[in-house]
């Protein structure tokens, strides 16, 4: 029997199929998430060989898992926090404070005042107001300015929210900061969660030089180039398309090698970690105008509990009958539904799928990513439990 909250190992290949014939799930209430954490390993590979100069600060709110971020901080990742916790989880899980960038521009004074206590030096601002709060309570930080430069696509823009305008306002801020005597390193920006506009990182890295350019002659030393994240988490053949732009913008507008270059994934490292296994405990069959059979599936888990990547994430969900063994069986339309009351508890109306029974198993792949922090337990239904695993 395999533990929870333990980390089982396998010897090959993990295998799904073994898994959940050996997991008694009548008596589980919740969906199941299988997490691989060799995944990661993998992934820092990927990264390192794509990308070797700039090192990748693992975005903690995408999954704060505290065996994911150990496994991070063990493979030698840095972490980019936004609160309090997840700075005391990073370093709980062996990071260093300067291998941590408190990357929330809008801080709570009792957060600050925490990253000054454990010497969270690096802090990422983009108002006055935000200036004038470390001014007065951590004037020690190195600010990091961050400027808005948004990809034309992306599942999850950012720019209504963050960034400064990089024209108007980003040299005023780091005037600012020369005036009240704080100490400027580096400037920061993020093209969107799950960019599909790749030229966007070249356009910000040409709007960084500028901005490194004007620090530089207010008396900076400007040594630090954070580009954010915006990082596909399942096709790594998009990476590399990613890297090479990136790379060659590197090369051209920052050929210094004593400037760090860091980064921000967090889809990449851990959406393809996560195999979720949802069980189906009702079903309706609906015959359409065409004539065409629709089975609607109603699972264990939703958008209010792992689902809501959907919601948030703007994820598009794979769903596959895990114990099928016969591929030619015929497929049918499938609308696959979560378990509350609420009629926005959708996951997907496009799977196909065999003619499938109430207590068969559902597997949704790459499911890491915007999932496990989020989830709760609307209308009483729990989240899943996470079983771990790694290669042996």
């Amino acid at each position: 029997m395999y533990a929870f909250g333990k980390i089982n190992t396998y010897e090959e290949k993990l295998d799904l199929k073994k898994i959940v014939s050996e997991v008694d799930l009548e008596e589980m209430e919740e969906a199941l998430n299988i997490c691989d954490l060799s995944t990661l390993a993998k992934k820092y590979k990927t990264w390192m060989k794509y990308m070797p100069r700039i090192k990748p600060y693992y975005a903690v709110k995408c999954n704060d898992d505290a065996l994911i971020v150990r496994e991070l901080a063990d493979l030698g990742t840095g972490f980019d926090c936004a609160s309090k916790n997840e700075i005391k989880l990073a370093l709980e899980a062996g990071a260093s404070p300067e291998h941590i960038i408190f990357a929330n521009p809008c801080k709570p004074v009792k957060h600050l005042q925490y990253a000054k206590e454990k010497k969270v030096m690096s802090s990422t601002v983009d108002t006055e107001y935000e200036i004038y709060k470390i001014f007065e309570h951590y004037p020690e930080s190195n600010l990091v300015i961050r400027f808005r430069s948004e990809a034309k696509e992306a599942q999850c823009p950012l720019g209504d929210k963050f960034g400064c305008d990089a024209e108007a306002d980003a040299a005023a801020l780091i005037l600012l900061a020369k005036s009240l005597g704080l100490a400027v390193i580096g400037v920061s920006f993020h093209v969107g969660s799950g960019c599909c506009d790749f030229p966007a990182y070249s356009r910000a890295i040409i709007t960084a030089k500028n901005l490194f350019q004007f620090g530089k002659i207010l008396g900076y030393e400007m040594r630090l180039l954070d580009i954010g994240g915006g990082f596909p988490g399942a096709d790594d053949e998009k990476f590399a398309t990613i890297s090479k732009i990136v790379n060659a913008a590197i090369d051209r507008h920052f050929p210094d090698e004593n400037v760090e270059i860091i980064a921000e994934p967090g889809r990449f490292f851990v959406a393809s970690a996560y195999t979720l296994i949802g069980k189906i405990h009702a079903k309706r069959d609906i015959r359409t105008d065409k004539n065409t059979d629709l089975k609607m599936y109603y699972i264990n888990d939703g958008v209010y509990g792992s689902f809501n990547c959907v919601l948030y994430d703007h994820q598009e969900i794979t769903a596959e009958h895990l114990l099928d063994e016969n591929e030619d069986l015929q497929k049918f339309k499938s609308l696959i539904w979560g378990p509350t009351c609420d009629a926005l508890d959708k996951i997907t109306e496009n799977a196909y799928l065999p003619n499938l029974s109430c207590g068969d198993l559902i597997a949704f792949p790459n499911m890491g990513a915007y999932t496990v922090p989020i989830a709760s337990p609307f209308n009483g239904f729990l989240v899943p439990k996470t079983l771990y695993f790694k290669a042996a």
